[in-house]
């Protein structure tokens, strides 16, 4: 009868230890203001490269924008220890975000020569990733301490 009450007893003790380890883990994985701001800014950046209308301007804005997204990942898992992946429904969110956008945007550029279209699309769309960084993050960590 005794290993009963050990065996809950070591269970409950263990299930604490998971709640603990999953609230610290909460309270890493919300990344700093300034990450947000430097992911809206980097979108920001190669979209109003489209303004140029020019391949020489576009290509390197490409190779900015994608290491400097491989910077801010390296340095989110050096600072959490961890990545993960955006859900499907989050995912839907932000793709119908930028076919709302960059459809307009896109056929404004090049179907009638407004390029600054582009330069408005990359602010609209840097802001919104900006914003759905802070607010997925967050989300993330109120799932990991068990408040949704």
């Amino acid at each position: 009868m005794e290993r009963d009450g050990t065996d809950r007893d070591d269970a409950t003790a263990q299930l604490a230890a998971l709640q603990a380890d999953r609230a610290a883990l909460a309270d890493r994985v919300v990344q700093p203001w300034w990450y947000d701001v430097a992911l809206g800014l980097l979108l920001f950046g190669f979209l109003s490269s489209y303004v140029f209308d020019s391949l020489w301007v576009t290509f390197p804005a490409l190779v900015l924008f994608l290491a400097g997204l491989g910077v801010l990942v390296r340095t989110y898992k050096r600072m959490t220890g961890v990545w993960v992946t955006i859900d499907g429904r989050s995912m839907l969110l932000w793709a119908g975000i930028c076919l709302v956008v960059l459809v307009p945007a896109f056929v404004l550029a090049d179907g009638y020569d407004q390029h600054w279209a582009m330069v408005v699309a990359g602010a609209v769309l840097g802001v919104a990733v900006a914003v759905l960084s802070r607010w997925w993050g967050r989300a993330w960590a109120a799932e990991l301490r068990g408040e949704r």
